[in-house]
């Protein structure tokens, strides 16, 4: 028998067990990465001029192009898709049922931006339209949205920030039992304030 025997078959169950985590991970990462890009694309879509229309002058003068943009159009558009870019900074610092439930509010913010998007395509704006800003607009939307709609279903699977960015439970307050800078530091490294005598 050789030591490879000896070890026993490996079951399906030894497989998933390292493997979850990382799928997970991988997950979020991906899930992140399509809301951040998805909100991007929207905000730099709605800054492009949707619509250029021709302002009228006395002759001989020729008309005046004034362009605008989706953010003059809709001005509720850029804020919506800043405050879902804003989101996925925080999909990264929650955990749990929480974190389930930004992703269901992301998802809401995107549709509505995506919506926003859409009513650009449709509209019936004075001038010339442009139908690639909008249509951009509403495929960003469209990302983030999926993202948020992954996240809600399954973000309280994914990893959460190390426990070296919380403060230890038992950690020990009190005056400093020393007065050099490094004392004073680790000090502050358990919750206690170093200026305490």
């Amino acid at each position: 028998m050789s030591a490879g025997d000896e070890a026993g078959p490996v079951s399906a169950g030894d497989d998933a067990g390292p493997g979850r985590p990382r799928s997970g991970r991988r997950e979020l990462r991906y899930a992140v990465l399509l809301g951040v890009a998805g909100a991007g694309l929207s905000i730099w879509a709605v800054s492009r001029s949707w619509v250029v229309e021709l302002a009228p002058r006395p002759a001989p003068l020729p008309p005046v192009r004034v362009a605008r943009t989706g953010a003059q159009l809709l001005p509720w558009l850029p804020a919506l898709a800043l405050v879902t870019l804003a989101g996925w900074g925080a999909v990264l610092a929650t955990r749990g049922r929480v974190r389930r439930l930004l992703g269901g509010v992301l998802t809401g913010l995107a549709v509505a931006v995506a919506a926003g998007g859409g009513y650009g395509l449709v509209a019936g704006f004075n001038g010339e339209i442009s139908r690639q800003w909008p249509l951009l607009c509403l495929l960003g939307g469209g990302c983030a949205a999926a993202a948020g709609v992954l996240t809600a279903l399954r973000g309280d699977r994914w990893s959460v920030m190390g426990a070296r960015y919380e403060r230890s439970a038992g950690a020990a307050t009190g005056p400093v039992s020393g007065r050099s800078a490094r004392d004073a530091w680790d000090a502050l490294d358990r919750g206690a304030d170093p200026t305490d005598d």
